[in-house]
C-alpha cells in the first residue's frame, strides 16, 4: 500500500500490517484473525465420521442408518441460506461449464482405448440401465455432499486453496481401502472442487464423475478394484470365476 501524508506527517501501512511515521519507529498493528466456527468443526467432524461409520457397517445396518445419514447433510445446507448459484443449480454456471462434458468424454474414450491396447478392458460387473443409472445419480449426490456441504465447511475453517486440498484427502479417505480408487478420488476430488469452484455446476461434475467412474471400472480389472467398493463391502469382494478371461477373448 502506498504510503499518505497527513497533518505533515508520513503514514505508511505496510503489508505486514505495521504503522510507523516519518520521525517514529514502526510498530506493529495487533489484528485478531477471524475465530473459527465451532458449529462448522462440529459439522465436518461428526459428518464425516458418520459417513465413514456407514461405510463400514454391515449392508443390513447400512440399509437402516444409511438414509439418515445421508440425508442429514441436505438438510443442514438447506437450514443455511444460499442462493441457487452458490449451491451450484443455476443455468449459468450450467452452460459456462458444458465444454467439461465433451472433455470427459474425450477423456474416457482415450482411457478404454489405452485399456484395449493393455488388455485390462472388460464389460461392467453390472451393466443394466437401472444399475449405471442409479450409479449416476449416487456421484452427483456425492458432488453435493463435497461441494455443498464439505466444501463451504472447510473453506470458512482453512485457506481456500488449502480447502480444495483437504477435501480431495477427505474423498479419498472415503474411498479407502479400496487403494486404486483412493488414488482417483483424490485427484478427482481436488479437480472437482477447482471446477465447481470456477464454473458452479453441481449437475456438470456430478454426471462427470459418474462418467468417469464408469469408464474406470471398465478400465481396471474387477480383481483391482473389486467392483468399486468400499469400506466393508471391499472385504466382501467375489470374483466371477473366468469373467475377465472370457472379455478378454471376445474382444
Amino acid at each position: 500500500m502506498q504510503p499518505f501524508w497527513c497533518d505533515n506527517t508520513l503514514i505508511s501501512f505496510e503489508k505486514n500490517k505495521s504503522v510507523s511515521t516519518i520521525d517514529s519507529t514502526p510498530y506493529t498493528l495487533a489484528v485478531p484473525k477471524p475465530s473459527i466456527s465451532t458449529r462448522d468443526l462440529a459439522e465436518l467432524t461428526i459428518g464425516f465420521a458418520a459417513i465413514m461409520a456407514i461405510l463400514w457397517l454391515p449392508t443390513r445396518e447400512q440399509l437402516i442408518f444409511g438414509p439418515i445419514v445421508l440425508l442429514t447433510p441436505l438438510m443442514l445446507v438447506l437450514l443455511r441460506p444460499a442462493s441457487r448459484y452458490e449451491l451450484g443449480l443455476s443455468w449459468r454456471g450450467l452452460v459456462s461449464s458444458l465444454w467439461i462434458l465433451p472433455a470427459a468424454v474425450a477423456l474416457a474414450t482415450f482411457g478404454m482405448v489405452v485399456a484395449r491396447l493393455a488388455g485390462t478392458f472388460h464389460p461392467l460387473y453390472n451393466g443394466d440401465l437401472a444399475h449405471v443409472g442409479g450409479y449416476v445419480l449416487w456421484t452427483v449426490y456425492q458432488q453435493f455432499l463435497l461441494q455443498d456441504y464439505f466444501m463451504p465447511r472447510l473453506t470458512r475453517v482453512l485457506s481456500s486453496d488449502t480447502a480444495l486440498v483437504a477435501a480431495g484427502v477427505l474423498f479419498a479417505v472415503a474411498h479407502l481401502p479400496n487403494i486404486p480408487l483412493s488414488i482417483a478420488t483424490l485427484l478427482w476430488g481436488v479437480a472437482s472442487c477447482a471446477l465447481f469452484r470456477r464454473y458452479r455446476s453441481l449437475l456438470i461434475v456430478g454426471l462427470v464423475q459418474g462418467l468417469l467412474g464408469l469408464c474406470f471400472a471398465v478400465c481396471i480389472p474387477d480383481a483391482m478394484h473389486h467392483h468399486m467398493r468400499v469400506g466393508l463391502g471391499y472385504w466382501h469382494y467375489h470374483p466371477v470365476q473366468g469373467s475377465f478371461q472370457a472379455s478378454g477373448a471376445r474382444n
